[in-house]
């Protein structure tokens, strides 16, 4: 596991991702060599509230130590909803 690992996000991240998204987080949680996730946008074209949740629980989780992560690629729609949600907030985009 390196410093920087990407999670790439399917087209539709929705509910339906749910324990997916956590079997792909759940390791760099709990690794001491991950200081950054990127969260990778760049296929996603839906996302609902359950999403943004997702997301908030995962900064929760992993923000101790001064660990990060950043959100890239998002565009459009789905750049609007992340925005309107103030994740830019909690997330650097890049």
């Amino acid at each position: 596991m390196s410093e920087l690992e990407t999670l790439r996000l399917p087209n539709r991240f929705d509910c339906s991702f749910h324990r997916q998204f956590g079997e792909l987080y759940a390791p760099l949680i709990d690794s001491s060599a991950c200081r950054e996730i990127i969260l990778d946008f760049t296929q996603v074209e839906y996302l609902d509230s359950s999403a943004l949740g997702m997301m908030v629980l995962l900064q929760k989780k992993f923000s101790t130590n001064n660990r990060k992560i950043r959100i890239k690629g998002a565009r459009g729609a789905t750049e609007e909803i992340l925005k309107m949600a103030n994740m830019q907030k909690i997330f650097e985009f890049i």
